[in-house]
């Protein structure tokens, strides 16, 4: 009997022992941090606060104190100091038409869709992104690539870049725009500037040249022409901001300004007939086309809907050739996880 009460008594010493370790461990990795993944691809960053057989309550930086059933885990990933890992949400990289200092994690992957045609991007890297943009129509088809780094705790800056092409419907067409740009504050509130130069390629003009030698058709002289490439280009600015008014819902700023850019030429062949002898002279008409500033102000509200997709909408101001358009135009989008 003493033998059997001994046994026990060694026995409860080491659960003892090994609930005060449990205990003592868990305390320690409250005060670390964690990544946790949910089944659906959401996940979350922050310090656990408590943890039970149901759930986790996590406290993060992005949406605040969580409660994270945990049949819902996919997986808990500690975070040791030094090592790098991205806060917030898929969607704080982008306000409703412009990106900012913020990144995606590599293997994140989420379509937006406007109305007008959805915008892929990928998560090829924890700093870089690329992305597809197009119309329903499919027309035009542009490449978006994204650099973003953390220069210090509020901080973020980075560049990108452009490209496309006016596909099936104007495939002599292109476009270009490198770009830089600059975050302060954190993924729920804050501000970015970006400037870049925009550059519209295989823009024709025709040219034209008299001779005075005259045509078969007996004008006094005749002319000739020459299709030229241009390549047009202008200074581009952004100002965005977003601001969190609840756990749901955030307030959306976005802006887009298109400097005035050099003014162009266009030239038409004009005839006049002389009354005598019926016969024409060619002559050259030149109109100079004037490049005007375009400016896009676009305010709104998003709803974050579940973890893993969210809606914006809002209206845009357009002011163009001198006036605004007298109806704004509705911006609807939804965000959702790939």
């Amino acid at each position: 009997m003493k033998t059997i009460l001994r046994f026990f008594t060694i026995l409860m010493v080491f659960v003892m022992m090994g609930y005060g370790s449990y205990a003592q461990d868990e305390q320690v990795s409250k005060l670390k941090i964690h990544k946790i993944i949910k089944q659906n691809g959401a996940a979350f960053v922050g310090t656990i606060v408590s943890e039970d057989a149901r759930e986790i309550l996590l406290n993060t930086e992005e949406v605040g104190m969580i409660y994270i059933p945990k049949h819902e885990i996919d997986e808990i990933i500690e975070i040791h100091e030094g090592e790098k890992f991205v806060t917030g949400g898929l969607f704080s990289t982008r306000y409703f038409l412009t990106t900012n200092g913020f990144s995606i994690n590599k293997g994140d992957n989420y379509v937006q869709w406007n109305l007008f045609g959805p915008d892929f991007q990928f998560g090829v890297a924890d700093n870089f992104t690329v992305g597809v943009m197009t119309s329903w129509a499919g027309m035009p088809i542009i490449g978006t690539t994204k650099y973003s780094t953390q220069i210090s705790e509020k901080i973020f800056g980075g560049v990108g870049f452009l490209g496309g092409t006016g596909s099936w419907a104007f495939p002599k067409y292109g476009m270009a725009l490198p770009f830089g740009f600059l975050s302060i504050g954190d993924r729920v509130n804050n501000v970015n500037l970006t400037a870049g130069y925009g550059f519209i390629f295989t823009e024709t003009r025709r040219v034209y040249t008299l001779h005075s030698q005259p045509d078969h058709e007996g004008a006094t002289n005749s002319f000739s022409h020459q299709d030229k490439v241009e390549t047009q280009g202008r200074p581009m600015f952004s100002l965005a901001g977003m601001f969190r008014l609840n756990d749901k819902f955030s307030f959306v700023f976005d802006s887009f300004f298109m400097l005035a850019g050099k003014d162009m030429e266009r030239q038409q062949i004009r005839s006049d007939q002389d009354p005598n002898n019926f016969k024409s002279t060619y002559r050259i008409v030149t109109e100079i086309v004037k490049s005007n500033p375009i400016v896009v102000l676009a305010p709104g509200l998003r709803f974050q809907a579940t973890e893993t997709s969210s809606f914006q909408f809002g209206f845009t101001g357009v002011h163009f050739e001198g006036e605004f358009v007298p109806v704004p135009i509705p911006l609807i989008q939804w965000f959702k996880r790939i």
